[in-house]
């Protein structure tokens, strides 16, 4: 009989569609700035959201404050390195990172980077943070234990957000160059540069290590889906405008990508080279950065409405700040 019943979740859940997917609860945060990455501590159950000249603090489950991590001017992400309790920004205002302490959310030190810090993420092999620099072109690598620069890359290129493959290596999806950067992170030596065939401006990134394959967000409004080992592309998908992040549910087998225009594109991995179209999930104007909580099956977007200023950029509209809860 327990056989018979995991079955038939399983076929449930492999059966599943962007329309099983909605807006659940919306959190509302305090604030008037820009936003970029959203980061989620599963474990913890803290959302770090990168907003205006700090980092944000909510509880996962509930949407209330737990604090902020301030002084990050042009914040664009953070990392975290459970093992050692601390916590990294990217502040792409100064070209440095900000590390502080997860628990209290205290600044510990600040570490000059490279020109126009952006992606930041930990790698728990190598014990090392990644911070991609869209002005100079290259990858500022820190001991995440003491907070010490470890080496430059040159990536010649612009990084976005990166992930650990099955076989060690972080990969890197460069946007300007249109490929994905093999890297070893004990030697910081780019072992592979895989063009992304179809695919233009690539930003939202996400890997199931299990198949060994990336799914890739690209501006080009196309979902690129390829093996890691080899970097050969095997299959293209239709996705929408303007996104910017990327997520795969290993249970449910669905790939997420969240794009600007107010959507999630869904694709189902039939198995890891057969995908299909799942459809989308309705969302807000804006909420193009996601996070994945691979505990509850759930996605977090943050957003703000915005208004018009003649001449510049929109500015948000006070009191719109806020993260979408996508879930079944």
């Amino acid at each position: 009989m327990r056989r018979i019943i995991l079955f038939l979740v399983a076929g449930l859940l492999l059966g599943q569609t962007a329309s099983d997917y909605k807006v659940q609860t919306r959190y509302p945060v305090a604030g008037e700035g820009r936003w970029d990455y959203i980061t989620l501590d599963s474990q913890a159950r803290r959302l770090y959201l990168s907003h205006g000249p700090q980092a944000d603090v909510i509880d996962a489950d509930t949407g209330k404050p737990v604090g902020k991590v301030e002084g990050t001017p042009g914040i664009h992400g953070v990392a975290l390195a459970a093992k050692f309790k601390r916590g990294f920004t990217s502040n792409g205002a100064e070209n440095m990172v900000s590390v502080f302490d997860s628990e209290t959310l205290a600044l510990i030190k600040k570490v000059p980077v490279g020109k126009g810090p952006d992606a930041i993420y930990y790698d728990e092999g190598s014990g090392r943070v990644f911070v991609t620099n869209h002005g100079s072109h290259d990858v500022t690598v820190i001991d995440a234990k003491t907070g010490d620069v470890a080496g430059v890359i040159d990536l010649k290129g612009d990084g976005e957000a990166m992930a650990t493959g099955p076989d060690g290596m972080v990969y890197i999806p460069v946007e300007d160059t249109s490929e994905v950067a093999r890297v070893n992170p004990k030697t910081l030596e780019i072992t592979a540069r895989f063009p992304i065939a179809g695919c233009q401006t690539p930003t939202g990134f996400a890997m199931d290590n299990r198949t060994h394959r990336i799914f890739i967000g690209c501006r080009s409004k196309v979902a690129a889906v390829m093996n890691s080992d080899t970097g050969k592309v095997i299959a293209t998908l239709p996705i929408g405008t303007g996104v910017d992040a990327a997520a795969f549910d290993p249970k449910s087998k669905l790939a997420f990508f969240s794009n600007g225009e107010g959507n999630i594109s869904v694709i189902r991995q039939k198995s890891a080279d057969v995908y299909e179209a799942a459809g989308t999930i309705p969302t807000q104007q804006g909420a193009k950065t996601m996070a994945f909580d691979p505990k509850t099956g759930k996605l977090f977007l943050p957003t703000a409405e915005m208004e018009p200023v003649p001449g510049q950029r929109g500015r948000v509209k006070p009191g719109t700040f806020r993260v979408l809860v996508v879930g079944r």
